[in-house]
């Protein structure tokens, strides 16, 4: 049986953040955002993401980086060596690989959040 390991960089803003290997069984054909869930159904169900699969895979709610590049996590191939994931460098953190995707002006705040 093959495995794919998922090293996840962890964290919210203003933490320092931490690195969580993941080991999954691969089997070909699957996403990393296969392999995402995989990981919040059987190992730790704290791990953030953002998809809306839904949308039929045009949402791009799943962007982060996957080994350094820009991708999106549910039609990049999951491999079966170690794939570093990380959330988008150029974007507001919320949590794990989940950052702000709504431009300052059309987000939501709540009363004396300004």
């Amino acid at each position: 049986m093959e495995t794919a390991t998922l090293l996840i960089q962890r964290g919210v803003p203003g933490e320092d953040g931490r690195w969580d290997r993941f080991t999954v069984t691969y089997e070909p054909g699957q996403s990393v955002l296969d392999g995402v869930r995989l990981v919040r159904s059987t190992q730790d169900a704290s791990v953030a993401v953002r998809y809306s699969c839904i949308n039929a895979n045009a949402c791009k709610e799943c962007m982060i980086l996957i080994d350094g590049k820009v991708g999106y996590a549910c039609t990049t191939r999951l491999e079966p060596r170690e794939m570093r994931l990380q959330p988008l460098p150029n974007k507001i953190l919320v949590r794990d690989l989940v950052t702000e995707i709504a431009a300052p002006d059309e987000r939501l705040t709540v009363s004396g959040d300004q």
